[in-house]
């Protein structure tokens, strides 16, 4: 999936910031206060105390959608400031979005605004009429990972006018939350500052002064009551309690008395039938202590028929307080009827189920929203959704297993207040390991698994990954990417196994490692997920300077392919997914052009491909779901969009914030014949039957039994290999490789001890960053704990005398998707600063160079002053594994995943290429075993004869070892001397012992080393 448009979400959301902000303040003049009112307590007197600065450090700072947004600031001297001598004035021109904030100091303490009424300001009017949007930043770690909480004011007077607004004026951002909010009330006790988002679209001056917080904050607005839930399940004929409880803001006893009043009513149980109806008054004396709670009690009645679920509200009406945001609702569960039955096949469970449900309930089946979207969860019910998912970086505040857990258990809790409580399908793109969780086993990427050629470990990354994703409440991963990347432009070559279709078919193992038994039937374990195969199909065919997507050039392009080369290099791969059980599918952004006259086609749209190819003649009975609001990318209206793609075959839609709109949309067009029943109905059939197969009906709630085991050292020890096995060794001239103990080694590079740079892009978010954003272990962290004598300069600054090896760690820093395409401000080369790093350390010493990074990077011009080269790839958060393979606890056995070209202008370069001439062919990986054979053609002649016997008696396991046995004799004859001659048998020989033509990929091998 992408995340292209979550960066589009909080552009869009910040530009339309004033004009979409609802509630107009009134202007009012600052009156003299009460004398019960507290001192006013200056926020900002704009005198210079408080500094231009940005966090960590308190001050005010700027910001914007481009270069030219941000407002230019000065503290101006104004013999007319309503306080002091200055005022903070400036100039904008913005047409994007743009403003200012000022923050409080992020290593100090927030600051408590509780006792007060409201926030006011001095604000020079210009008589424009345009909104300006104000915000407080409430919560959170800091003033860039708080809540956002907002109103506006209009701008339509001249001079100065103090605007106050009080505290209970401002409403929860929900369209945009930094951190995806974190208990959307607004406490004000830890409060973090303000922002003031300024006009678009003409240019303008504004000038502002004293900002304070003024008055004595009335009880309602610090005072609240609450409920324990929003939805209380209850077995027909239990009783539920409802814990009804007050809370002030500063945790101070109430004042006055707060009153409750509660009554059962409405709801589509029926009172005196399905419960007992109660009515009363619940009294919070003045002085009760904050957090007091009292219970109302709802008994309801058995009246021994089966039924869907009915609710009975409880309403409550508050005095003294404020009311809670909902009402809470009793839900008597549905009983008796046979999809409840876990006994029953899954097939008869499903047609029972779709049997009795409305349109609507089918459309929110097919509709998948974004957590971020739905506020506290009530759409859920309102909308019968059924699935939410986290986008890259959308996660609970504090980001841990257990608020995971937690986060989701109440979005399910929603779901039981629909009438047939179908629990939600939870999906995170666990692409490399749990990469959203902060401490969670971080795995190479996808092109370092494929350089393993070890499918039983990939089953084994798989499998881990599955268990710390489960055990936080999630049963769904939108992975593995089963894309052949045939251009390593391409941002997303890094979550292809690699550029042959055989070698992404073998390490489809991961499958197994997800899901479990090809059958499902592990499925509801509490260490399995359903997996996704993605992105179907073709998308990593995509030509090159062929995207439309804003500045990408290669990503969500046209793939144009006959026939032939698509079913033998994209569709493989997918038809394997489909033999492995995978529960879902994927359509990709890209387009495909087959060559017929229909020319470029939008893959949500290909109705021969999804239905006829994948559904059809593949026989893949799951269900499938689109990318990130993908249909938007469809011609036509949106109506056009939803019938098009669901006749296409999508099953469900992931339309993170646009849910409201395509339920409505494909309920209205389902009634008007373009969309069938019959369609609805199997869509609504395949995602139920994998929700049955989950085991959520009886267990929708998160199993944490397995949280003690995220990032624990037995899931690290196999990150730990993965990343070990991962590391492809170039070239290794003098045998610089494995290290010693006894040896001074100088270590230098960008990528050397960065956690955020080795682990890539989909890592905490869907970008990634630099710097230590997860718990785990770094190269230079791991050549330490391996005992080395190290010493560390990030630039190579320090001297370099003394030393006996040099090791330089460079490469790439995060990226995904098209935002990481070469040519959209990325290419293939190492940054100047790595370019010196290399050149200072490898003059001066011995030196092996390893690059991190999602593809291949240009370094011929510097092979002949490189010792050793490693394609370390991104290796994950346990750099021990590269340790491991640096030191000569494991041994180098990573091969190529993809070619490794001399030149960008080479590329698209792919094993089976008419013309072939590579630095390094595909397949390459030189050994530090001591066992390399020797023996030349002799020795060839002898692994030819052993590779066919084995191959005619089906032996793999003794094939595929005479076949590797060979390939290490002809790299070690070749070196670095790779030819086009050598290079092109070589290459081929691995596609050949991939499938199984043993035989002749030790002929293709003796035909390199004569050319070489």
């Amino acid at each position: 999936m992408t995340g292209l448009d979550r960066n589009s979400v909080r552009r869009t959301a910040v530009l339309a910031g004033a004009a979409l902000i609802v509630g107009l303040l009134p202007l009012a003049s600052a009156g003299t206060a009460a004398a019960a009112d507290p001192d006013p307590v200056p926020v900002d007197r704009f005198e210079g105390e408080v500094p231009f600065a940005s966090q960590p450090a308190e001050g005010l700072f700027t910001w914007g959608g481009d270069a030219d947004d941000p407002p230019e600031l000065t503290l101006a001297e104004r013999s007319d400031a309503p306080e002091g001598a200055k005022v903070l004035a400036g100039d904008y021109d913005i047409s994007g979005y743009g403003g200012f904030t000022h923050d409080y100091a992020a290593d100090q303490p927030g600051h408590d605004w509780s006792a007060h009424k409201g926030i006011r300001f001095w604000w020079d009017g210009q008589d424009n009429g345009k909104k300006t949007a104000f915000e407080i930043k409430d919560g959170g770690a800091n003033g860039e990972a708080s809540e956002l909480w907002t109103t506006s004011f209009t701008d339509d007077f001249s001079g100065w006018k103090q605007i106050e607004i009080p505290f209970g004026d401002f409403t929860y951002r929900t369209d945009y939350q930094p951190v995806g909010g974190i208990d959307q009330v607004l406490g004000l006790t830890q409060m973090w500052g303000y922002a003031v988002t300024l006009p678009v679209g003409a240019p303008g001056r504004f000038a502002m002064d004293d900002v304070e917080l003024y008055g004595k904050a009335d009880q309602s607005l610090r005072a609240s009551v609450t409920t324990d839930a929003a939805v209380y399940p209850v077995k027909e004929g239990g009783t539920a309690s409802v814990k009804v409880s007050v809370a002030t803001t500063g945790s101070a006893p109430i004042d006055e008395p707060v009153t409750v009043a509660y009554e059962s009513a409405g709801g589509t149980a029926e009172s005196g039938k399905d419960y007992t109806p109660v009515k009363g008054e619940i009294t919070f004396p003045a002085g009760t202590e904050s957090g007091a709670s009292r219970t109302v009690r709802v008994p309801t009645l058995r009246d021994r028929t089966g039924e869907a679920a009915e609710t009975v509200p409880l309403k409550l009406t508050v005095t003294g307080a404020k009311a809670p945001a909902e009402t809470p609702q009793v839900v008597i569960d549905a009983h008796g009827l046979p999809y409840l039955d876990a006994k029953l096949p899954v097939k008869k469970r499903v047609a029972d189920l779709l049997s009795r449900m409305s349109l609507a309930e089918k459309a929110g089946q097919m509709t998948q929203a974004e957590r971020g979207a739905i506020g506290a969860g009530g759409d859920i019910a309102a909308y019968d959704l059924g699935s939410l998912l986290s986008g890259g970086g959308s996660t609970p505040t504090p980001n841990t297993p257990a608020a995971w857990a937690k986060m989701i258990d109440g979005y399910q809790l929603r779901a039981q207040a629909t009438r047939f409580q179908i629990p939600l399908i939870y999906g995170v793109d666990a692409v490399h390991g749990h990469n959203n969780l902060a401490g969670a086993t971080v795995m190479p990427h996808n092109i370092g698994i494929g350089a393993t050629r070890d499918p039983a470990l990939a089953e084994r990354t798989g499998a881990v990954t599955a268990a710390e994703v489960r055990a936080t409440g999630v049963p769904w991963d939108f992975a593995p990417c089963l894309c052949v990347t045939r251009d390593e432009r391409w941002g997303r070559s890094y979550e292809s196994f690699g550029e042959d279709p055989a070698l992404v078919e073998s390490m489809e193992t991961v499958v197994q490692g997800l899901q479990g038994d090809r059958s499902g039937r592990d499925l509801k374990d509490d260490d399995r997920v359903l997996a996704t195969a993605k992105h179907f199909v073709g998308d990593g065919g995509t030509a090159y300077g062929s995207s439309t997507t804003g500045s990408y050039t290669v990503d969500q392009g046209v793939t144009k392919v006959s026939r032939q080369e698509l079913e033998a290099v994209h569709l493989a791969p997918f038809q394997e997914a489909v033999d492995r059980g995978v529960g879902t599918v994927m359509p990709s952004y890209s387009s495909l052009d087959l060559g017929d006259g229909q020319g470029p086609v939008k893959m949500h749209a290909r109705a021969d491909m999804i239905n006829g190819v994948l559904k059809d003649r593949m026989g893949f009975d799951g269900f499938v779901i689109s990318d990130w609001n993908a249909i938007d990318q469809l011609p036509g209206d949106y109506a056009a969009h939803v019938r098009t793609s669901v006749n296409a075959g999508v099953d469900m839609m992931m339309v993170p914030y646009g849910y409201k709109e395509f339920s409505a949309t494909l309920i209205d067009e389902a009634k008007a014949g373009r969309v069938t029943d019959r369609r609805i109905d199997d869509a609504v059939a395949r995602i139920l039957a994998q929700k049955f197969r989950l085991g959520l009906f009886e267990k929708p709630y998160a199993d944490t039994g397995g949280a003690s085991a995220i990032g624990s050292t037995a899931h690290r020890a196999v990150a730990r290999q993965a990343a070990a096995e991962s590391q492809v060794l170039l070239k290794n001239a003098g045998s610089v490789l494995p290290l010693k103990k006894s040896q001074k080694v100088y270590v230098a590079g960008s990528n050397a001890d960065d956690i955020g740079n080795q682990t890539g892009g989909w890592t905490i978010t869907w970008q990634g960053s630099s710097g230590n954003i997860t718990p785990g272990t770094t190269i230079l962290q791991g050549m330490r704990k391996a005992g080395g004598d190290v010493t560390y300069s990030k630039d190579a600054s320090a001297s370099t005398a003394g030393y006996d090896v040099g090791v330089v760690v460079v490469g790439e820093t995060p990226y995904a998707e098209g935002v990481g395409d070469v040519g959209n401000g990325n290419d293939l080369e190492l940054t100047a600063a790595d370019k010196a790093a290399v050149d200072t350390v490898c003059a001066a010493m011995k030196c092996a160079v390893l690059i991190v990074s999602g593809r291949p990077q240009l370094i011929g011009d510097r092979l002949g002053d490189v010792d050793a080269l490693v394609a370390s790839w991104l290796p994950g958060t346990e750099g021990d594994g590269v340790a491991d393979v640096l030191y000569g606890r494991r041994a180098f056995t990573g091969q190529l995943p993809v070619t490794w070209p001399k030149s960008e202008s080479q590329l698209p370069i792919n094993v089976g290429d008419t013309s072939y001439d590579p630095q390094f062919p595909y397949g390459w990986g030189l050994t530090t075993l001591t066992n390399v054979p020797g023996g030349g053609t002799a020795s060839l002649r002898a692994l030819a004869l052993v590779a066919a016997a084995a191959e005619r008696a089906g032996a793999g396991t003794v094939a595929r070892t005479a076949v590797t046995k060979a390939r290490l004799l002809v790299q070690q004859k070749i070196g670095t001397a790779v030819t086009a001659a050598s290079a092109k048998p070589f290459a081929d020989a691995d596609h050949l012992l991939l499938t199984g033509h043993y035989a002749d990929a030790v002929a293709k091998l003796t035909q390199a080393y004569r050319a070489g």
